[in-house]
């Protein structure tokens, strides 16, 4: 039920039984066919009526950063455990955290901006091309509203500090641009557009809300700042994404923290799951221990619980988005604590959450390391995967 059934501008889903009408469709059309947590496929429209199978997918992801993937020794190093580890996918910043591509970027207000370098890598396209003839499941990650490089090149655009009339600067010394500006929109789904037409699967939105830290009393907007105004800005501009990105067959994402789990508001950024659940095909929650600084009920010391953490959030961000087709897919800690006590995370702790995942309903996991060094002890091996394939078990 509720598979998405695509030919050219036409889309219809799937009924509670899988059933589908759709035309009518010219000679040689084919159907793209997705929902999230399985492959998509692209069939034939040569008969009818047609059955069409879906293989369900569990993604099991490793991140890069910017810098990473313009590295060849990191991103090499990265590469290495997609070949020989259970990870089956990577997630790539497209946009980074300081609105900087790592590619030959054609977006003409990209150039304009100053959004190529110091990373610019010349086979990038090569390099996906590899990893897809591979079977790796790439994910492009596209920082939205934090945004340095469009804020100063176009400061009317940006998030306003009242006491400067210039853009206004997070606790990072970066600049963010207005999330109500449509303009600002348009920008960063042209990025994902060139993104999908490059040929990844997925496109995954991060920061997209508004900010949370700084001086957040001078801080200004093209409207006014409401618990109502953030959320409809921020679901109008995943409902848009969705619309212009959906005709080419790439997954939709959105970073979203941990704590939006248990919060009924928008946690002050205009995130709420129940809002942005119909746009997405997939949440990607932050459940890091380390960024529950006030614990979950039942459990006040995150870190000691990792398993719990994991498991409680993914499950009701699954109770809460029931009314959609939406999967969820966690973040998980690969990383040194930096709240509590700066306690190492290593194989006993990544595992608990990977576990805490996979119980709790998941469609997958994604390791996050700022430095992309990631535990290798903490994944099976593909050897081992392999012989467990052909056992049937």
């Amino acid at each position: 039920a509720g598979v998405s059934v695509r030919s050219g501008p036409l889309e219809v889903p799937t009924d509670a039984e899988g059933r589908f009408t759709i035309g009518p469709l010219g000679k040689e059309a084919t159907l793209l066919v997705r929902t999230p947590g399985y492959e998509k496929k692209t069939v034939a429209a040569d008969s009818s009526p047609l059955t069409i199978s879906l293989s369900s997918q569990v993604i099991k992801a490793a991140y890069l950063t910017y810098f990473g993937v313009g590295d060849k020794t990191i991103r090499g190093r990265v590469f290495d455990l997609l070949g020989r580890t259970e990870l089956n996918a990577v997630v790539i910043d497209v946009k980074g955290d300081r609105g900087m591509i790592p590619y030959r970027s054609r977006v003409p207000l990209a150039l304009e901006a100053g959004a190529q370098g110091p990373v610019i890598i010349r086979e990038f396209d090569r390099m996906l091309a590899d990893l897809k003839a591979r079977g790796v499941y790439t994910i492009a990650r596209i920082v939205v509203f934090k945004d340095n490089v469009l804020a100063h090149s176009r400061p009317s655009w940006a998030v306003r500090d009242t006491r400067t009339g210039g853009p206004w600067i997070d606790n990072e010394k970066l600049a963010w641009v207005d999330p109500f500006r449509g303009e600002v929109w348009e920008y960063a789904i042209s990025i994902a557009k060139e993104a999908a037409e490059k040929g990844f699967d997925e496109i995954q939105f991060d920061y997209v809300r508004f900010p949370t830290d700084g001086k957040l009393g001078v801080a200004r907007y093209a409207k006014a700042n409401t618990k109502e105004s953030r959320l409809e800005a921020i679901s109008a501009f995943l409902a848009r994404a969705r619309r212009e990105l959906a005709p080419l067959g790439v997954f939709l994402a959105a970073d979203v923290f941990g704590y939006t789990a248990f919060n009924e508001n928008d946690t002050d950024i205009g995130q709420r799951i129940e809002e942005m659940a119909p746009h997405l095909d997939y949440f990607s929650p932050m459940v890091y221990p380390s960024g529950y600084h006030r614990g979950i009920p039942r459990f006040r010391n995150p870190l000691d619980h990792p398993y719990e953490i994991v498991f409680e959030s993914v499950k009701l961000i699954r109770k809460r988005s029931a009314h959609a087709t939406v999967k969820v897919r966690p973040w998980i800690q690969d990383f040194r604590d930096y709240a509590f006590d700066r306690r190492p995370f290593g194989v006993k702790e990544i595992r608990a959450q990977v576990k805490g995942a996979m119980d709790s309903g998941a469609s997958g996991w994604m390791l996050w390391n700022p430095r992309n060094d990631y535990t290798a002890a903490a994944l099976a091996p593909r050897t081992q995967l392999s012989a467990k394939d052909e056992s049937g078990r």
